[in-house]
């Protein structure tokens, strides 16, 4: 097993980015802290978008006439040529 913490939920995630870019924008730390926390807020990002696309593959698949998951079909949002 590994000893990595969990990742945070979404809304933790951004608490954490807004908290990232409140203190660098103070400009009060000093140039080492600040790019530690901006590779933070990097890795924070990337798992934002992460589960934001998750949660919109989600969605698509959702049939809006019976609310339930159906299985996702890349193709079906296409029109032929």
């Amino acid at each position: 097993m590994s000893d990595k913490e969990p990742d945070p939920t979404f809304e933790d995630a951004i608490e954490r980015l807004e908290s990232l870019i409140t203190a660098m924008e103070s400009g009060e730390i000093p140039l080492a802290e600040m790019v530690a926390k901006f590779e933070e807020g990097s890795n924070l990002l990337k798992l934002c978008q992460g589960q934001l696309k998750e949660a919109e593959m989600t969605i698509n698949k959702l049939d809006p006439k019976t609310g339930r998951l159906e299985a996702f079909d890349p193709s079906a949002g296409e029109e032929a040529p």
